[in-house]
């Protein structure tokens, strides 16, 4: 369903009572009953588990498809280590000297998965209408650190940067791409994930991430369309000027920093969201300790108008459903005692 998300977020930012935006799409498997294998394969799977899981949490803001930072280096050629009950992952490097950086072809958007990603948000698009659709996207120096393998993409920072930039200008042209086919599809936007970026230091994510992201955003984001900038990093404060520089609608971060002193960095117009962890509470913890867990942040950080209680990162898969709802019976439980 097409929205004015420009009106969205005003209407997010005025409301005394917020919904929660996690990132939540793999933990579908369970109440489908399938493998996660099979739900990266499917774009039949991936909008119907989708519409599942808006169906059962009905209180979250929005909802966002597979975080799978996989698909798009997969496009490019690099090698996928695939699981029934994790998140798929790459395996070494694809390119590692100027030479085949030059060689490496920008690949079109179709290819590998993407094809299937782009049209899972199509089919979801006419599932859910009662709430934003976001596409979950892998940001520009993440995609190219995994293409460069995740440690040596750091130490190519330092000894070939214009390697690394010659890399960033192609996988940027890419991800532009690759944005605006959720976008032609009817998508209300994108949450860009770039927590690579985190490991940087804040000069070099100025040099080599935050320009790449202010392109993608340049391009693609309008009145009905918006980015999400993702950060897990555990400098994301120390960045936070170049991270607000890139223009992205909303802002997004890790359990890695305190929420709390973060949102005194975020313009009072920007909403901020974060930041329960999904693997030491979500995958890991106990509805007590979820509950626990959600009511802190929130205690801290609901002072802020423009915050908006999420996890740190997506669910893992096999998160227990029992752990999830109880982040959103403690959202309900705030807001009732408040």
């Amino acid at each position: 369903m097409k929205r004015n998300m420009k009106q969205w977020v005003q209407e997010v930012l005025d409301a005394p009572v917020k919904r929660a935006m996690p990132v939540l799409s793999f933990p579908a498997i369970q109440l489908m009953d399938i493998t996660v294998r099979d739900l990266i394969s499917s774009s039949d799977l991936q909008s119907k588990g989708m519409k599942m899981v808006a169906d059962r949490v009905p209180a979250a803001a929005a909802a966002v498809s597979l975080m799978d930072l996989s698909v798009e280096a997969e496009c490019f050629g690099s090698q996928i280590r695939f699981s029934d009950d994790e998140v798929p992952t790459v395996v070494g490097a694809l390119v590692s000297s100027a030479e085949e950086v030059d060689a490496l072809k920008v690949p079109a958007v179709g290819a590998g998965r993407t094809g299937i990603y782009i049209e899972s948000i199509e089919k979801a698009m006419k599932l859910i209408e009662d709430r934003p659709v976001f596409a979950g996207v892998i940001g520009p120096f993440s995609l190219a650190g995994r293409l460069m393998d995740v440690t040596e993409a750091m130490i190519y920072c330092y000894e070939e940067p214009e390697m690394v930039s010659a890399l960033m200008d192609k996988v940027t042209e890419f991800l532009i791409a690759y944005c605006s086919a959720y976008k032609q599809v009817g998508a209300n936007g994108v949450v860009l994930a770039e927590p690579l970026a985190g490991l940087l230091s804040p000069a070099l994510a100025e040099e080599f991430s935050a320009p790449y992201v202010k392109k993608i955003v340049e391009a693609v984001q309008s009145d009905d369309f918006l980015v999400v900038y993702h950060n897990c990093g555990n400098a994301a404060i120390q960045m936070i000027d170049s991270i607000l520089d890139t223009g992205a609608a909303m802002f997004h971060f890790g359990n890695a920093i305190s929420m709390k002193e973060m949102l005194e960095h975020i313009p009072a117009d920007k909403i901020a969201m974060g930041n329960v962890d999904p693997a030491r509470q979500l995958r890991n913890g106990t509805p007590a300790s979820v509950r626990e867990e959600t009511l802190r942040i929130m205690g801290e950080c609901c002072n802020h108008p423009n915050f908006v209680i999420s996890t740190g990162c997506d669910v893992p898969p096999m998160s227990p459903w029992a752990n999830i709802d109880a982040f959103f019976q403690a959202v309900d439980e705030f807001y009732k005692n408040k």
